[in-house]
């Protein structure tokens, strides 16, 4: 998978929501009701992650969940990391 051009990343990036790209990541935080629901939610998303073959860098801080995704291989995003961060979303609007 080849890394997209600046203007494409961002391009995409309208198209999700709350998501900011950073040094060649999408970043987004998630907020939960507590420690509990965080979990959940990496644990929902581990299968989306596994069938893709393509993992985020996740960094729980009691009811918060901050996200990170990038495509290491190319050095960068791909359309990978927003289809990813879309099914994310999906997850997370599923139960709120």
């Amino acid at each position: 998978m080849n890394k997209l051009p600046p203007q494409e990343a961002s391009e995409r990036l309208r198209h999700l929501s709350g998501w900011r790209i950073d040094d060649d990541r999408l970043i987004k935080e998630y907020i939960f009701k507590d420690f509990r629901e965080a979990v959940e939610f990496i644990n929902r998303i581990r299968p989306l992650a596994d069938a893709m073959n393509h993992h985020p860098d996740l960094c729980i801080s009691y009811n918060k969940v901050k996200a990170e995704l990038t495509t290491h291989d190319a050095g960068g995003l791909t359309e990978l990391d927003f289809e990813l961060a879309k099914k994310m979303d999906e997850s997370f609007n599923a139960v709120h």
